[in-house]
């Protein structure tokens, strides 16, 4: 019997969720889309998955089962994915390198050229990844080793080595009421409406909400998946926002302000990779020429 791994990770999400509707939301599909993936994936085992009713879906027995075993399964194809891939990649001596908007800030090209004199003849493949992803390809086998700002989800699964830490600024509009301030305190910035990243992306949403150094949920404004959209709807007036001190370098744009905040946590740049695959000397290469504690 084949069976789609897509179909089974949108199991999994309703069956977390508990709601066609909220697990719609988090895989970024419609509700009549997911229903559909739902009845195939009922139809290809000849089994019922759900029983559903006003309060939402509940498993049936056969159901939880399924989402038992799921995790497991799941994580095995992942495995099986990042090794075929990387060893295509590695046969033509090209190390992908996942990241985050700025990645190693200005430290890049340098970490770059330093990997070129470690492993003369490889070439070195950024990829950038959207918000929705904060393991930059790691999670999927499309990166070898990534440059990641901590927290990401599921971080245990990956040796991580600090790079850089530098503090956290507020972005605002610049007609907003506080954009003339030199350093606004996070605790003024509490009842204003924020611009997060995807709720699947868990603890990265979080921290970029700055939820554990306030004392009620934050507002969303909006929600986006990448830089340039970020930076749109702050102008826009949809909220506001956190971000690296680096991004008043890497991300001017007319119309936004960047503070100092105060109250809130530094964040830190990390070079990651998997602990469920045998580290390739070209990783550790990578990992060597990245510097530990550089400057911001």
């Amino acid at each position: 019997m084949d069976v789609d791994t897509r179909l089974v990770r949108a199991f999994l999400a309703v069956a977390e969720e508990g709601s066609l509707t909220r697990a719609a939301e988090r895989l970024y599909v419609s509700q009549p889309a997911l229903t559909k993936q739902i009845r195939r994936l009922e139809t290809d085992l000849s089994v019922r998955l759900f029983t559903r009713s006003r309060a939402g879906m509940t498993l049936t027995e056969a159901g939880r089962a399924l989402a038992d075993r799921a995790p497991a399964l799941l994580a095995l194809c992942d495995d099986v994915l990042r090794a075929t891939k990387a060893t295509a990649g590695r046969a033509a001596k090209v190390l992908r390198v996942g990241f985050i908007a700025s990645a190693a800030n200005e430290a890049t090209p340098d970490i770059i050229k330093a990997f070129g004199r470690r492993c003369p003849g490889w070439r070195v493949e950024m990829r950038q990844a959207p918000w929705s992803e904060p393991t930059a390809g790691l999670s999927t086998g499309e990166a070898d080793v990534a440059l990641l700002r901590l927290p990401f989800p599921d971080q245990d699964a990956y040796h991580l080595r600090v790079l850089l830490t530098e503090p956290r600024y507020v972005v605002l509009p610049s007609n907003h009421r506080l954009a003339t301030r030199d350093t606004i305190a996070f605790e003024e910035l509490w009842d204003e409406p924020f611009v997060a990243a995807p709720a699947e992306t868990g603890e990265w949403r979080d921290y970029w909400l700055g939820t554990d150094h306030r004392p009620t949920p934050p507002t969303i404004g909006a929600v986006t998946d990448q830089p340039d959209a970020w930076l749109q709807a702050v102008a826009n007036g949809y909220g506001i926002a956190l971000a690296p001190q680096s991004a008043t370098r890497f991300y001017p744009r007319p119309g936004i302000t960047y503070r100092p905040v105060t109250g809130v946590s530094p964040t830190r740049v990390c070079v990651a990779w998997p602990k469920t695959i045998p580290q390739h000397p070209a990783v550790r290469a990578f990992v060597q020429s990245c510097p530990q504690w550089i400057g911001d």
